[in-house]
């Protein structure tokens, strides 16, 4: 079967037929897109990041992620969940982020959803990595939208109060946080993805003290 999912790039790799639209969406998959992270700053800022995204194309969340970062306190959840009313107006003024009240007050409840998931459960990250699904084979088709695993943490996810985590949002976020290895058959990323995940030290609830 002819692999629809890959095209070579500039420099004669194949990648992920999607990443080649942009120079942006190439640099993202190229550095970024589904090695694992365990950061849960960086975690937060993933699921924030997705929120923002939601009717939109990732492009444009890339093209102003800078100035979010800028906006949302480079997305520290603890100075994010301080955040007032006064800082949604203040939000809602700047033109170089998505202004859009309901995912602007998305992020400041979910970063307060965050910190209280982290005194329970002792880390965001160890949390969302007990999502990971088995490995599956490359497709030569490209990646899905969703996955049972995805509708499970959505579902875990909204019970707790976060907003703007729906089952595709987060499959989104499980592809670029490296929960699953969605490069495409012949990808040329695919095995470096794979590589990391394999060194990737799972985190493990018992070993993140909760926050004081």
């Amino acid at each position: 079967m002819t692999n629809t999912a890959t095209l070579p790039g500039p420099d004669g790799a194949h990648r992920c037929r999607w990443c080649l639209a942009t120079p942006e969406y190439q640099k993202y998959h190229d550095t970024e897109w589904g090695l694992p992270v365990a950061d849960d700053r960086r975690l937060y800022e993933k699921l924030c990041l997705e929120g923002f995204q939601a009717g939109l194309s990732w492009r444009t969340v890339l093209e102003k992620r800078e100035n979010l970062r800028q906006a949302f306190s480079h997305f520290d959840f603890v100075k994010v969940a301080r955040y007032t009313e006064d800082d949604v107006s203040r939000l809602l003024q700047n033109a170089g982020i998505i202004r859009h009240r309901g995912k602007i007050a998305a992020a400041i409840n979910n970063a307060r959803r965050a910190i209280e998931l982290i005194e329970k459960e002792g880390s965001l990250a160890a949390f969302v990595w007990k999502y990971e699904p088995a490995p599956r084979p490359a497709t030569a088709t490209g990646p899905v939208s969703t996955s049972p695993e995805s509708v499970a943490l959505s579902r875990e996810l909204k019970r707790r109060g976060w907003q703007f985590v729906g089952p595709t949002t987060v499959y989104s976020f499980m592809q670029a946080m490296g929960l699953v290895n969605d490069h495409a058959e012949g990808c040329a990323w695919r095995e470096a993805a794979e590589a990391a995940r394999r060194r990737f030290v799972r985190p493990v609830l018992a070993l993140q003290p909760p926050m004081s």
